[in-house]
């Protein structure tokens, strides 16, 4: 067995009593004591609960609003009332414009209804006054005589109404107006090109004509200039000038009673003539052709019976001159064999000969006139050719739309 552990006699002393023998006594409070005092008290009265956000911002927010000057809370209602009220007179505005489009639409004929925009703010405060600032109409697709326009735009301004309110218009009164009629080059290829001649515009008031023309079974190459002026006050004239048509590389066809114009063989067509010798002896051998070309019968006969004084003979700078000056046209006729040897078709000269230039003319004219008004005036104030069309600035007063 284990001996027992004997107990020591004399202990070992504390050492927190000797650190309490150590103590002078209590210190006096201070400041800081009081400090820390009140600070521990006043967190004891109120016990700890988690924050609030969401019941707290909502606090806030309405602070904020209750914080603000009666001043500003009036203006933020001014403000409010006022955007209901823009809406409202841009509602009517629309409404209007839909009820002015359908009118026009059926008091004008028209195919469909045109754009309507009325100009100026606010609107129900003229309508009040039964006058407004300005009315802008736009029309598609307008017809004229043989054209149709692309698009007619007038703005009238300070347009009176004959209205008991806005859904009771029965008509107006227009002091002024001006505006845009515009006549573009694509509907001139359909309407009057059929697809074969198209217009493009060249300088300030000329259109070019190029394309073909369909003659006796035969597509001639046609160009044209035509000259865009006004006429009279409502109307638009074509000048038709350059016309030719060009058959082939053989002859070019030019309608006049001129001494350049009619029909005559082209640079190649009068080589072929010292090249050929069957195409030659056909011409020298109509006395009337002969003729008219100034050639010594003398020459002709000589150059008839050896076929070296003929090459001399058509291939001279001056038979060349001789034979390009030569109209075909009245030859044509009274030598149909004559042509076909040259390559020409008789039929096709005989129909060359109907084409005459006011024929030829009408065919690519751009005219049309403006209708005129029941009442008031419109007038025509600038033509000017584009590069898609042809625009028109027009402008009128005294006009009366409806009642």
């Amino acid at each position: 067995m284990r001996t027992p552990h004997h107990l020591d006699a004399h202990p070992r002393p504390n050492p927190y009593e000797e650190l309490a023998a150590l103590d002078d006594g209590p210190l006096e409070e201070t400041p800081l004591d009081e400090f820390l005092t009140e600070e521990r008290d006043a967190g004891a009265e109120d016990a700890w609960a988690p924050p609030d956000h969401r019941r707290g911002g909502k606090r806030r927010r309405k602070n904020r609003f209750a914080g603000l000057p009666l001043a500003v809370k009036a203006v933020v209602g001014l403000v409010v009332l006022a955007s209901f009220a823009a809406l409202g007179d841009r509602w009517a505005v629309l409404y209007a414009e839909h009820r002015a489009a359908d009118t026009l639409k059926d008091r004008l004929d028209l195919a469909a209804a045109p754009e309507v925009e009325i100009g100026g703010f606010p609107f129900l405060t003229q309508l009040a006054d039964k006058r407004l600032d300005s009315v802008k109409v736009t029309v598609p697709d307008v017809a004229a005589d043989r054209v149709s326009l692309a698009k007619v735009s007038a703005t009238a301004h300070d347009v009176t109404l004959n209205a008991d309110g806005l859904t009771s218009v029965r008509g107006a009164h227009v002091p002024r107006f001006d505006g845009d009629v515009q006549l573009t080059f694509a509907d001139l290829n359909r309407e009057l090109g059929a697809s074969q001649v198209t217009f493009t515009g060249e300088g300030r008031d000329k259109v070019r004509a190029n394309g073909t023309l369909p003659v006796a079974g035969h597509n001639l190459r046609l160009r044209a200039e035509a000259r865009i002026q006004r006429q009279g006050e409502r109307g638009i004239a074509t000048e038709i000038g350059k016309m030719r048509l060009d058959i082939g590389d053989l002859a070019t066809y030019r309608p006049g009673t001129r001494a350049s114009e009619g029909l005559h063989l082209t640079p190649k067509g009068t080589a072929d003539l010292a090249r050929e010798t069957r195409k030659a002896r056909a011409l020298l051998s109509v006395p009337a052709i002969v003729q008219r070309m100034g050639v010594p019968e003398a020459t002709v006969r000589g150059a008839l019976a050896d076929d070296g004084k003929l090459a001399e003979l058509t291939g001279s700078p001056r038979f060349a001159r001789q034979a390009a000056g030569l109209n075909l046209i009245d030859l044509a006729l009274e030598n149909p064999d004559v042509m076909r040897r040259l390559g020409l078709d008789p039929n096709l000269l005989d129909s060359l000969s109907g084409l005459t230039r006011p024929v030829l003319a009408d065919r690519l004219s751009l005219a049309f006139e403006l209708p005129e008004p029941d009442q008031g005036d419109v007038r025509l104030q600038d033509v000017r050719v584009e590069e898609d069309g042809i625009r028109v600035r027009v402008s009128g007063s005294g006009l009366t739309v409806g009642g």
